[in-house]
C-alpha cells in the first residue's frame, strides 16, 4: 500500500559513490553540448557503456560470480542520479541493466545466469523489451505474438512487437509472447522467452520520430527457431514476471530527470541575464518542490527493493505523477522566457528548449500510459 513510503535515506557508503561518478562525467561530458545531453537515457553510446563497465559501474546490484559489484539498490540509484542529471548517453546498457539483469537473476536458469550476466556487466550485451503490439496500445494481455513448441524441444516464434526501444541496436530482446491459449484467456498462457535478434526470421524496423530520431522499431518473427532454453522462468507465469520487471522500470529516477539538462541549461541563461522576476521564480520553485517530493518517493521504493519487497502500485504512482512534473517543465521554463523577450535565449538553450517540448509527449507513454498505471494505483488501493 502507498502508506509504506516511508522517509529514506541514501547509506553514507552508496553516497559516497557519487563524488567519483561526477568526476568522471565532468571530463567525459565537458564538450557535450545541452541539446544531445537532454536525450540522455535515450542516447546510445555503446563506448560510453563500455566506459562505465570497466569502472565496475554496470551490474552494480549483481552478485560477483556474475561480473556484478554485488552492492545495494541506493548505490545504483547514486549511480542511476548522477548519470540522468549530467544528461549522459546510457540508452546502450539502459534496459539490459535495469530491467534484464535483475529479470535474468530473479527468474533464470544456471545457464542463462551464466551466460548473459557478466556479458552485461562488461557492457556486450544489450537488451530491448518486446512488450507492446500492434493494434494493442498498452493492453499487454491481448498479446497475440506466439512462441509455439516445436518437435526437437524448442519453439517457434511468428508475430510482432512495435514501440520496442533500441531493437534496430540490440542483441537480445525479452518478449512477452502466448504460448498457450488465445488472446481471450487475457493474462494466463503468456510467457517470457529471450530472442538473439540475430537469428533468421527476425525483421527489424526503426521508426523515425517528429524530433528526427529513432529509438522505437517494429520487429517482426516469422518462424524463428528459438531453442529450449530461449524461455525464461516458468511456461504461463508471464504475466507475474513482467509485472515484477516493470517495478524496475517505473521506480527509478529516470522518470524524474529526462528535462534536467533543459534545466541546468536554463538556470545558466537566468544566472547570466541576472533574472529574478516573479515567474522564473515561480517556475523553479514549482520544479525544485516536485523534484524534492518525488526523488524522496523514488528513494523509498528503492529502500523498499533493497528489502526484496515488489512495490508495484508505489512505482506506478511515481512513473504517473515523475513523468507529469517531465512534461510539465518544458511549458514552465517557456513561459518564463516568453515574459523577457529583451533577454534572448542562446542558441544552445533554444535546441534544448525545442527537443524536449517535441519529445515530452512521450513521457508518460514509455512504461505505461498514464490511464494504464492509475488502474494499477486504483487496484493497489482497493478501488476496482
Amino acid at each position: 500500500m502507498i502508506d509504506t513510503l516511508d522517509l529514506t535515506a541514501i547509506p553514507a557508503e552508496d553516497e559516497a559513490l557519487r563524488s567519483e561518478i561526477r568526476q568522471f562525467l565532468q571530463h567525459a561530458l565537458q564538450h557535450v553540448p545541452a541539446d544531445r545531453r537532454a536525450r540522455s537515457w535515450m542516447g546510445f553510446d555503446a563506448d560510453f557503456s563500455r566506459q562505465l563497465a570497466a569502472r565496475g559501474w554496470l551490474g552494480l546490484t549483481l552478485p560477483r560470480e556474475y561480473g556484478g559489484a554485488q552492492r545495494g539498490h541506493f548505490a545504483r540509484f547514486v549511480l542511476s542520479e548522477e548519470l540522468l542529471g549530467a544528461g549522459a548517453p546510457v540508452s546502450a546498457h539502459w534496459i539490459a541493466d535495469r530491467q534484464s539483469a535483475p529479470l535474468i537473476l530473479k527468474y533464470g536458469t544456471p545457464w542463462q545466469r551464466q551466460h548473459y550476466l557478466p556479458r552485461i556487466c562488461r557492457a556486450e550485451a544489450f537488451f530491448c523489451i518486446g512488450m507492446s503490439e500492434p493494434g494493442s496500445g498498452s493492453d499487454l494481455a491481448s498479446i497475440r505474438t506466439r512462441a509455439d513448441p516445436h518437435a526437437d524441444g524448442g519453439w517457434r516464434l511468428n508475430g510482432s512487437k512495435i514501440w520496442t526501444t533500441n531493437a534496430h541496436r540490440s542483441h537480445y530482446m525479452i518478449a512477452l509472447v502466448r504460448t498457450s491459449g488465445t488472446a481471450a484467456d487475457r493474462h494466463q498462457g503468456l510467457s517470457q522467452v529471450i530472442i538473439d535478434l540475430s537469428l533468421p526470421g527476425v525483421t527489424v524496423r526503426p521508426i523515425e520520430d517528429l524530433a528526427g530520431d529513432s529509438h522505437f522499431s517494429e520487429v517482426f518473427f516469422e518462424d524463428v527457431a528459438l531453442a529450449a532454453d530461449a524461455l525464461i522462468g516458468t511456461e504461463g507465469e508471464g504475466w507475474q514476471q513482467v509485472n515484477a520487471e516493470l517495478a524496475f522500470e517505473r521506480s527509478g529516477p529516470e522518470r524524474l530527470y529526462s528535462s534536467m539538462a533543459l534545466v541546468e541549461c536554463w538556470l545558466e541563461h537566468c544566472r547570466a541575464q541576472r533574472l529574478d522576476d516573479d515567474l522564473t521564480r515561480a517556475a523553479l520553485g514549482e520544479i525544485l518542490a516536485h523534484l524534492a517530493t518525488l526523488r524522496g518517493m523514488s528513494l523509498a521504493i528503492a529502500g523498499q527493493l533493497a528489502r526484496g519487497l515488489a512495490p508495484a502500485t508505489e512505482a506506478a504512482l511515481v512513473k504517473d505523477l515523475g513523468t507529469e512534473l517531465e512534461q510539465r517543465i518544458p511549458s514552465l521554463i517557456a513561459q518564463a522566457l516568453g515574459r523577457t523577450p529583451e533577454q534572448p535565449a542562446s542558441p544552445e538553450l533554444l535546441r534544448t528548449l525545442a527537443y524536449v517540448e517535441q519529445v515530452s509527449p512521450t513521457f508518460s507513454l514509455r512504461g505505461g500510459t498514464r490511464e494504464i498505471l492509475r488502474g494499477i494505483i486504483a487496484r493497489g488501493l482497493g478501488l476496482r
